[in-house]
């Protein structure tokens, strides 16, 4: 059996303020943007002309920046989108091509690599908002189905693009979303879709203007934030899994969950503000 050797980045980061910019072996510049809302969100955008495609370099920067805002108890909510015309691509194609040279072994890895970004994403301790300004095709829309939340602008595209291009993505998230029917006409079809149609079928759950968008999502994560911490933590982390619990088994874990945080100062707090009738102030305690 051939071993597996995740494929290195060659790259060199700069950090210029609150964003860290990649050199890719081919000499491509890519940027993630990070920029502060207020004191619990953050702004994470993909810069990566001109599609915003997530290659290796970008990545191995991404899974970084998620890493540090996993760690960060001041971060409340995550706000991710693209910059110009696309929102994300998935991987980079010519990568791609380049990795058919591999063996079978470090092309699983390549692939790897990718589904571990994505999957932090999902797995990110706050939530995340996806806000789709544009193109959101393949890995690209596999990314923003990580996210806790999606809404889109009026210019925003989606497309299944796994069978346009001889893959597969998005048929497990997909499904579990909007329903087997509609995620079957979207995977099988590989059609593009406009944010009308998104918001239809269920994947997104609003749709502005593009000069709008950034300050819709903003409007949300700061309301996500102004909600008790660990309250908000663990009802994403037990949303995550009610799909796949039986009821007994739901109840036993919320009987938990929601056994400890009654002993939080946090719902302490909201039981005196409620009867002071003030609005609470959540510490994450």
């Amino acid at each position: 059996m051939d071993e597996v050797t995740p494929p290195a980045p060659v790259r060199l980061t700069k950090r210029q303020g609150n964003s860290s910019s990649t050199v890719s072996e081919r000499g491509e510049v890519s940027t993630v943007h990070q920029r502060r809302i207020g004191s619990h969100v953050v702004l994470l955008e993909l810069d990566n002309p001109p599609a915003n495609a997530l290659g290796r370099a970008m990545r191995a920067q991404f899974r970084e920046i998620l890493i540090a805002l996993e760690t960060d108890l001041s971060v409340r909510a995550i706000i991710l989108t693209g910059r110009g015309k696309g929102f994300c691509s998935g991987d980079d194609l010519k990568e791609q091509q380049e990795a058919s040279l591999l063996s079978p072994a470090e092309r699983a890895a390549q692939l790897g690599d990718f589904s571990d970004v994505v999957n932090r994403v999902e797995a990110s301790r706050v939530p995340v908002i996806a806000a789709v300004n544009g193109w959101c095709m393949g890995g690209g829309l596999e990314l923003a189905l990580c996210c806790d939340i999606r809404i889109a602008s009026t210019e925003a595209k989606f497309t299944c693009s796994g069978v346009n291009v001889g893959l597969m993505a998005s048929a497990y998230r997909l499904p579990r979303l909007i329903g087997i029917a509609r995620a079957k006409h979207m995977l099988l079809t590989g059609t593009t879709y406009d944010a009308a149609a998104a918001e239809k079928f269920g994947l997104v759950t609003a749709v502005h203007k593009p000069e709008d968008l950034e300050r819709e999502a903003a409007g949300l994560a700061e309301r996500i934030a102004s909600r008790a911490p660990l309250s908000v933590e663990a009802t994403k982390k037990m949303a995550e899994r009610a799909l796949d619990l039986a009821p007994a088994e739901a109840a036993r874990v919320m009987g938990e969950q929601v056994s400890a945080l009654a002993q939080s100062e946090d719902h302490k707090n909201a039981l005196a503000a409620f009867r002071e009738k003030k609005e609470p102030k959540f510490s994450r305690r």
